[in-house]
């Protein structure tokens, strides 16, 4: 029964993918930080964090939750503008946490990665992965 609804509703395949997404991005953001923050300023982790994170979510919904064909390239550009105006949002949001009030980083990283996963499944719906008639 499970596996049949999981093959049949998008929402529960997009639940179960952005939970790996998820602890994938983070992870990564807490990793590159622990390894990188003397050499490295918060916000280039970040971005280069998020370039790699965006890429990881776009393969996976592509492949796991919308099942789109071909179009890899234009969908991989959609997907970074879907996510482009949520991750500046949430590199400010990690700055400000971390540099001005002095949050550690696995707090400061969950919330901005919480905000960033809220607002992204109705873009990648509506814009990343639209299924044209």
């Amino acid at each position: 029964v499970f596996g049949a609804l999981l093959y049949r509703d998008e929402r529960i395949r997009y639940i179960l993918v952005g939970g790996w997404n998820t602890l994938f991005g983070y992870s990564l953001m807490v990793i590159l930080y622990e390894l990188l923050s003397q050499n490295l300023h918060l916000i280039v982790m970040a971005f280069i964090s998020n370039f790699i994170a965006i890429s990881m979510s776009f393969a996976t919904y592509k492949i796991f939750v919308f099942k789109t064909k071909g179009a890899w390239l234009t969908e991989w550009l959609r997907a970074f503008i879907v996510y482009g105006f949520a991750a500046i949002f949430s590199i400010f949001v990690l700055w400000l946490f971390v540099d001005v009030f002095f949050i550690n980083i696995y707090v400061s990283q969950a919330l901005s990665t919480v905000m960033a996963m809220l607002s992204s499944y109705f873009g990648h719906k509506k814009i990343t992965f639209k299924k044209h008639e």
